[in-house]
């Protein structure tokens, strides 16, 4: 584990950083290569972008704040945002609202949608390096891939020492690395304006629920984390507005 890159003085660069800033171009690039491919070319299309990028770094720190139900329990959003962690899934709802935001204020009257998802995909994977290189992986697990921390980097991480464990944040990557490549394969295919983001939304709500079991986050409620009960409710919105859209896709052709 390398949670810090180098030091400049008091200065520490830290790796989640330093990937979470790459992570973001890649996906800014990847946004913009594919506005040009769908010939989407309209200005308004930059403040949806800008809106979509202040959302998920509003949404991901604080995000995070409603720790507990009594809400006096929780840090001032102040202390939140100045120390508070940061949730991957509350940034990707950032990004939708910030998106919605941006495109009612700039009257740009298209989905979006489309254009994100390989750009979303592939930023998250390079982001969730840094997350591999610099949080605990995750929990006690017998598979030969399993990632063994010495002592120094256990007491640092909190884990147990000399014990395999599981590389939770590798299999992040490796899926969004195969839903980035599936979205490139599909995009063709799949006309429908929308779909094909929700369909990502839908398998990562989905992955996610599984690996959570293997992440080692504190679960608080029925065996479950944080993140598996905010997933519960999410998965149900996605499965219908998957539904509602094949039905009127259905409704166009007939």
């Amino acid at each position: 584990m390398h949670p810090v890159i180098a030091r400049f003085g008091p200065v520490a660069i830290l790796t989640h950083d330093v990937f979470v800033a790459l992570g973001i171009g890649v996906a800014a690039l990847v946004f913009l290569w594919e506005v040009r491919r769908r010939q989407a070319q309209d200005e308004r299309l930059w403040y949806v972008l800008a809106g979509a990028l202040a959302g998920g770094a509003l949404f991901a720190r604080l995000g995070t704040w409603a720790q507990h139900l009594d809400p006096r329990d929780n840090a001032s959003l102040l202390e939140q945002w100045a120390y508070g962690n940061r949730s991957i899934l509350s940034g990707l709802v950032g990004t939708y609202v910030g998106a919605l935001v941006a495109k009612r204020i700039a009257g740009y009257p298209h989905k979006t949608g489309d254009l994100f998802a390989p750009a979303v995909a592939l930023g998250m994977a390079v982001g969730r390096l840094g997350c591999f290189f610099a949080e605990p992986p995750g929990t006690p697990t017998g598979l030969p891939w399993g990632v063994t921390l010495d002592a120094e980097q256990a007491a640092a991480m909190h884990v147990p020492p000399g014990v395999p464990l599981h590389p939770s944040f590798a299999y992040e990557i490796v899926f969004h690395v195969a839903a980035f490549v599936a979205l490139l394969a599909l995009r063709k295919r799949i006309t429908t304006p929308g779909r094909l983001f929700t369909l990502y939304l839908a398998g990562y709500a989905a992955f996610r629920f599984g690996v959570e079991f293997v992440r080692g986050n504190e679960v608080v409620w029925a065996g479950l984390t944080r993140s598996q009960l905010f997933l519960l409710a999410c998965l149900p919105l996605l499965a219908a507005r998957l539904a509602w859209r094949s039905h009127r896709a259905e409704g166009v052709t007939t």
